[in-house]
């Protein structure tokens, strides 16, 4: 046996050793040293942005149990994800890594079964792991769950079920996924369903009946989740244990509308992320600090008394969880790969502006396949067609696009005017091109400037019907 491969034996012996200590310890029966180690419950909607909240400002969306709850809960205000692509982002938020650095980077690839997930590292701690709803990671990552259990339509319907009927003589990790609110939508996923009055209309959508009904059933589902959510909390509480548990509440990627879902603007990355763990905590306070969903794998971590993991590229939230005025970060930085189309960039954002890269500028910014399909990118299509799309709604379609973007998040919330060629912001578009080219550096990513558009992984759909296109074909 080679020197390399002795030492790297002995390191992963060392990183395991203390987990299997615990875990032996948890088999004795220990029963009142693990009731004080806390429990965990990350409730992950899917495909959900802040902005259709209640508690985030909204007016009219459905959300009373998660509403109500937040007044006692710490809410993020600049949380964002890895990437706004589904099984990518879980994968990302699970290891506590980059959805490059994961094996798994695009859309529907599984976790590779080497990968280390907060799930097992707990598990092998001697806690029960559970999942319930949707799944999306591959099968070797159930290998960290004591259970994964599905659920439909919603996805949420065996969450309670999952909490009652867990062990109770151990500390507990449930993931909770919804399904909602992924496409398609019905009619009738609520009793008193949204109204088009109810609507927010984003500027860089169409303000047209087709939209407004399809945003309408997209708020039903966000209200199916939330009730569901209601009843998680009220179970914890039934059983004693909410006040020992860490809950946050968040979403996968953003809403599955053009120009949101697998784009790196803050529609596409930014995440609800709302947490109450009351020895921490405190009521109803907003957290304005920049943090990272590659940040909750370290977080857990820690307050679970696990030893930090050498493979962890987050940090974990602690200090700002004590203390909403104290940051733990001053960028995030996110990726979209091939989801349905050929892609390949790369963002990184501060306080006040947001850089993007992108390798591939010649092909247009087209939404995933089942956003094509929406009757909204139907209605954007008619449009743009007889020429009446305006401007900031017209990326899906444009063709080249800058290879850069800069924004200016607090005058432009919305990102729809690149700063990039503006010679008055040169100095800042060179400092956070190198940010970003530090942080692939650093995470093992490929340099943007050495990608090969040819060599990504092929367009599956065709990008204005949403249709599969014959195999082979590019």
């Amino acid at each position: 046996m080679s020197l390399r491969r002795i030492l790297s034996a002995a390191l992963t012996l060392l990183a395991t050793l203390p987990f299997a200590l615990l875990s032996a310890r948890g088999e004795e029966g220990d029963t009142a040293k693990g009731s004080q180690r806390p429990n965990f419950v990350v409730v992950i909607l899917d495909d959900v942005s802040p902005d259709d909240l209640g508690c985030y400002g909204h007016p009219h969306v459905k959300t009373p149990n998660l509403d109500a709850w937040a007044k006692e809960a710490m809410r993020f205000d600049a949380a964002f994800l890895t990437c706004s692509s589904c099984s990518p982002s879980r994968c990302s938020i699970l290891t506590g890594r980059y959805p490059h650095a994961t094996g798994a980077a695009e859309l529907h690839q599984p976790l590779p079964r080497d990968q280390a997930t907060i799930a097992g590292l707990l598990k092998r701690a001697g806690y029960y792991t559970a999942c319930a709803g949707k799944w999306h990671l591959g099968e070797p990552a159930k290998k960290d769950f004591d259970l994964v259990v599905g659920g439909g339509p919603s996805g949420c319907e065996k969450w309670t079920e999952t909490l009652a009927e867990r062990p109770k003589d151990r500390p507990f990790f449930l993931w909770l996924a919804a399904l909602d609110a992924h496409r398609p939508y019905p009619s009738d996923a609520i009793d008193q369903p949204h109204t088009a009055e109810d609507v927010f209309v984003p500027p860089f959508l169409p303000d047209v009946p087709a939209t407004r009904k399809d945003l309408a059933q997209y708020y039903d589902e966000i209200s199916r989740a939330d009730s569901y959510f209601g009843e998680v909390l009220d179970e914890l509480r039934r059983q004693g244990v909410y006040e020992n548990t860490f809950v946050l509440f968040m979403a996968d990627n953003g809403r599955p509308f053009p120009r949101c879902k697998t784009t790196l603007y803050d529609s596409g990355v930014q995440t609800p992320f709302v947490v109450s763990f009351p020895p921490l905590t405190g009521d109803g306070s907003v957290n304005r600090q920049l943090v990272s969903s590659v940040d909750l794998a370290p977080t857990i971590a820690e307050l679970a008394g696990l030893p930090a993991q050498p493979t962890f590229q987050g940090r974990s939230l602690t200090p700002t969880l004590k203390d909403a005025k104290t940051g733990v970060r001053d960028y995030v930085f996110a990726e979209h790969n091939w989801h349905d189309y050929r892609a390949f960039e790369r963002s990184v954002r501060d306080d006040r502006w947001l850089y993007i890269a992108d390798a591939a500028p010649h092909l247009t910014g087209s939404p995933p396949a089942d956003a094509v399909r929406s009757p909204t990118f139907e209605a954007m299509v008619e449009l743009e067609q007889k020429g009446d799309l305006p401007e900031p709604q017209r990326g899906c379609f444009v063709a080249p696009r800058p290879a850069e973007g800069l924004y200016d998040v607090v005058a432009d919330p919305h990102q729809l005017t690149n700063l990039a060629s503006d010679p008055a912001h040169a100095e800042t578009l060179e400092k956070l091109r190198g940010v970003q080219q530090a942080w692939a550096r650093e995470t093992g990513d490929t340099p943007i400037d050495q990608v090969s558009p040819d060599e990504l992984t092929a367009d599956k759909f065709d990008r204005l019907t949403g249709e599969p296109l014959a195999k082979g074909k590019k």
